[in-house]
C-alpha cells in the first residue's frame, strides 16, 4: 500500500535535498503532494487524506481537534522566516533595518508575492500597516500558489517575498535576507500523523527520520531553524 506524505511548501528544499532521498534510498517508496498551508487545509476539509501531514501548527492544532490528526503523534520540526530574494549576481540592497526594508520595497520595480501562502497573506497585511499598499500593489506580480521566486527567473519580477527555504527552493536566486525584526514573523511547522493513515507503522517509522541528527542539520542548510 503506497505511502503518502501532504506537505506545505516551506519544507521541500531541506525534504528534496537530502531528508526524502534518505529515507528512498532505504527502500522506502513515498508519495508527496506539496502545497502552500491555505491549498492544504482546503484539500483536507474537502475530505482528502494520507499517512503523514506536514503543516503549520496552528491549523494542525485544529485538525487534532477535529479528529483528523492523531494527537499524540504531532512532534515539531522547523521555523521558516520571510525574506527577499532576487536573481542571483543581481544588486541586492540593503534591508536590514526597517527603514532600509521599507525603501527597497518602495524602490523595486516589482515584487512578486503569493496570495495563497502564509508568507503571501501576512506581506498583504504588512504592506497595509506599514502605509505602502498602494504603491506596492501597483507593481506587484501575484501567484495563486507556488514558487514567487519562479517569477524572478522567469523575468517577471525583480523581487520576490516568500519564507527563506521556498525562496532556496528556486535555482538561481539569492537570498537578499529575512524581514527585519520589527517586520518578521517566523512559522511554526511540525509533522503528524493521520488518524486514518494506511499505513501507520511506517509513518511512525518516517516521524523519527524527519527528527534525525541528520534532517536537524538538512532544515539548517534548507534556510529553516531546527525545532528539536
Amino acid at each position: 500500500m503506497q505511502f503518502e506524505l501532504m506537505s506545505t511548501l516551506a519544507v521541500e528544499k531541506a525534504f528534496k535535498s537530502e531528508i526524502l532521498p534518505g529515507w528512498t534510498a532505504a527502500g522506502n517508496p513515498l508519495a508527496v503532494s506539496w502545497d502552500p498551508t491555505t491549498k492544504l487545509v482546503e484539500a483536507i476539509e474537502a475530505g482528502a487524506r494520507a499517512d503523514v501531514l506536514v503543516l503549520i501548527d496552528a491549523p494542525m492544532a485544529k485538525m487534532v481537534e477535529n479528529g483528523i490528526i492523531r494527537a499524540d503523534s504531532v512532534t515539531p520540526i522547523a521555523q521558516a522566516r520571510i525574506g527577499l530574494g532576487k536573481r542571483a549576481g543581481s544588486e541586492m540592497p540593503d534591508i536590514s533595518t526597517a527603514e532600509c526594508f521599507r525603501q527597497a520595497l518602495l524602490d523595486t520595480p516589482s515584487i512578486a508575492y503569493s496570495l495563497g501562502g502564509a508568507s503571501g497573506i501576512y506581506f498583504g497585511s504588512l504592506i497595509e500597516r506599514m502605509g505602502i499598499a498602494d504603491q506596492i500593489k501597483a507593481k506587484a506580480v501575484t501567484i495563486p500558489a507556488g514558487f514567487t521566486a519562479e517569477k524572478v527567473i522567469a523575468g517577471e519580477a525583480d523581487m520576490a517575498v516568500q519564507q527563506i527555504s521556498e525562496l532556496m527552493s528556486v535555482d538561481g536566486i539569492e537570498v537578499v535576507g529575512p524581514f527585519p525584526d520589527e517586520y518578521q514573523v517566523a512559522t511554526d511547522f511540525s509533522v503528524a500523523i493521520f488518524a486514518e493513515a494506511r499505513n501507520p507503522d511506517v509513518a511512525q517509522e518516517f516521524l523519527r527520520h524527519l527528527t534525525s541528527d541528520a534532517s536537524r542539520q538538512a532544515y539548517a542548510r534548507g534556510g529553516l531553524v531546527p525545532r528539536f
